[in-house]
């Protein structure tokens, strides 16, 4: 069985389509996904792309995402609050969740709350939400968040995705193929499942 490597930033509009659909889509084409959360904005200002400054993308983004929920059956309500995780808060919970086995409910369930509740990532009152919905305590989970461990290893998956050549968020990795945005997702899981037609030779 092959592994995706599914990296994603909290905040980031497109993943939120990725985060609901990759375990069906993965799980029928007999691929292990890997949750990795990492820090998309230092890669982005490493590629120039100042995202915040172009009003006009911006709004075509979010009218882009409600079409392609719409169009994957996937619930859409209004463009969320943006920019959010204003302190990498929600990611640092990640890196915690991640290495506790509990990162994809932790994840979907962000995600949801940012689109789907009116929530804002990365604060303290939306994590207090969220993380009793799945099953955790959130005063034992803020304090691991704080701690220079999860810095450390959020700094780490952020430097393993530069290295494999990521430079936006959703990003979808098999080996050194290397996929980018949500429009890849179905692509990425054919080549993870050995039947894309690019492997054929």
């Amino acid at each position: 069985m092959r592994t995706l490597d599914f990296f994603y930033f909290f905040g980031s509009g497109y993943a939120y389509l990725s985060v609901l659909r990759i375990d069906a889509l993965a799980s029928r084409a007999g691929v292990t996904v890997r949750w990795r959360p990492f820090n998309v904005r230092p890669l982005m200002r490493e590629n120039n792309v100042m995202l915040r400054d172009e009003a006009q993308k911006v709004r075509y983004l979010w009218r882009d995402i409600e079409r392609r929920a719409a169009h994957h059956g996937l619930p859409f309500v209004k463009a969320p609050i943006w920019p959010t995780e204003p302190d990498l808060l929600a990611s640092r919970v990640g890196m915690v969740a991640a290495e506790e086995g509990w990162v994809q409910p932790y994840s979907v369930e962000s995600f949801r709350a940012w689109y789907l509740d009116g929530l804002p990532l990365g604060t303290t009152d939306s994590l207090e939400t969220i993380l009793p919905r799945v099953g955790q305590d959130p005063a034992r989970v803020l304090t691991l968040a704080a701690a220079p461990e999860a810095f450390a290893r959020l700094e780490a998956e952020t430097d393993a995705a530069r290295r494999l050549g990521a430079f936006g968020s959703p990003t979808f990795v098999v080996g050194e193929e290397l996929f980018w945005g949500d429009d890849r997702l179905d692509e990425a899981v054919d080549w993870a499942a050995g039947r894309h037609p690019g492997q054929r030779g």
